[in-house]
């Protein structure tokens, strides 16, 4: 299966739903934290997500369970960089146990993990959206419900094609 992105949706199969992108639009990632969802083709690593809101999560795909130590490191200066860590931690990172919903699902995009390279880009993901599809800081972001729809197609060898 493919799955589409542009610049306002998301499709697959049959279905098309809104999405919101980095604030800089999809083009080439230059940077960390330069707000550009990454153009090209990536696959979906494993699914993160919180139990405690979402009851039951069916997928294809390895799932880990978000815990209130869990976050996602995103200082190129870490030995970590670009990958799951646990609290406390000495570098810059993203909490991945968040009181606003976004973090409730994330499906981890392959962008920039092999090999890993220092200041190229981290925490690529499909998470929730917020209410008014606010622009991301480079991931692609779904309502909850269009999400957990998603979950339930990909497999291993599905293709995301952000274009």
């Amino acid at each position: 299966m493919h799955i589409y992105v542009n610049k306002k949706y998301l499709t697959y199969q049959n279905n098309k739903v809104k999405c919101a992108i980095g604030k800089r639009g999809i083009g080439r990632k230059q940077k960390e934290g330069d707000q550009i969802t990454p153009r090209g083709t990536f696959r979906v690593r494993n699914i993160l997500y919180r139990k405690d809101k979402i009851n039951y999560l069916k997928s294809l795909i390895k799932k880990t369970t978000i815990k209130r130590n869990m976050g996602w490191c995103d200082d190129p200066k870490s030995k970590d960089y670009n990958k799951l860590i646990k609290f406390p931690f000495n570098y810059k990172s993203e909490k991945l146990y968040r009181s606003n919903n976004i973090y409730d699902i994330i499906l981890v995009l392959n962008f920039n993990m092999q090999p890993i390279k220092k200041n190229k880009g981290s925490a690529i993901f499909i998470h929730v959206s917020n209410n008014k599809y606010s622009p991301t800081q480079g991931c692609i972001a779904l309502k909850k419900k269009d999400l957990i729809k998603l979950v339930k197609f990909i497999n291993k060898k599905t293709k995301i094609i952000i274009s």
